[in-house]
């Protein structure tokens, strides 16, 4: 008889998350797996078939309780004229909090772009996927700040804006302070 789960899927992945997100794929250590979800290795591969496995469904955790809910006012129809603001100021917010995930870790799908694994393609596209789903929410916040822009001149301040996010999200491990510069960059330039 095969033995039931004793434990919450959803906590594993969450746990399993942080510490992607902290250490990376490649740093993110099968011993540091167990003791962070607190199941062992072959719950761990039985359950998710593979460290490969575990990070697959880390990342779509990611992006459905940490991304997509940032993003969800961009959704909005229509969307808040201060949807943008209130993004930009919400990370700055969480990059001055030095306890925060943001501030001392950045972004897991940036920083998954870093890595080796993204040189797998279906890494490289969710990666793809996930910046081009932020510059869609930015040119939409873009749109209901300044409705009476031209859309060449939206689509220019967005994608200047997710650029400065992107790299506020690849310097907060190593420079908090520039990063969140970045973003006081982004709201002027959303502001001008």
């Amino acid at each position: 008889m095969a033995r039931t789960q004793a434990f919450d899927r959803d906590t594993v992945v969450r746990a399993a998350r942080t510490v992607f997100w902290e250490h990376g794929y490649d740093g993110a250590s099968i011993p540091e797996l167990e003791e962070a979800t607190g199941i062992r290795r072959s719950s761990l591969y039985n359950t998710f078939g593979s460290k490969r496995g575990l990070f697959d469904e880390a990342v779509q955790s990611y992006l459905d309780e940490v991304i997509r809910p940032r993003l969800r006012p961009f959704k909005a129809d229509p969307v808040a004229p201060d949807a943008l603001t209130d993004y930009l100021t919400g990370l700055w917010d969480a990059f001055g909090n030095l306890d925060s995930m943001p501030a001392t870790n950045g972004c897991l799908l940036v920083n998954t772009a870093r890595e080796s694994i993204a040189h797998d393609s279906a890494v490289a596209q969710l990666v793809a996927e996930y910046r081009a789903e932020l510059a869609s929410a930015m040119r939409r916040g873009v749109h209901a700040q300044r409705p009476a822009s031209l859309a060449t001149q939206t689509d220019d301040l967005a994608e200047n804006i997710v650029a400065l996010v992107i790299a506020a999200f690849a310097l907060a491990r190593v420079d908090s302070t520039q990063a969140r510069h970045n973003l006081t960059l982004a709201l002027r330039l959303a502001h001008d």
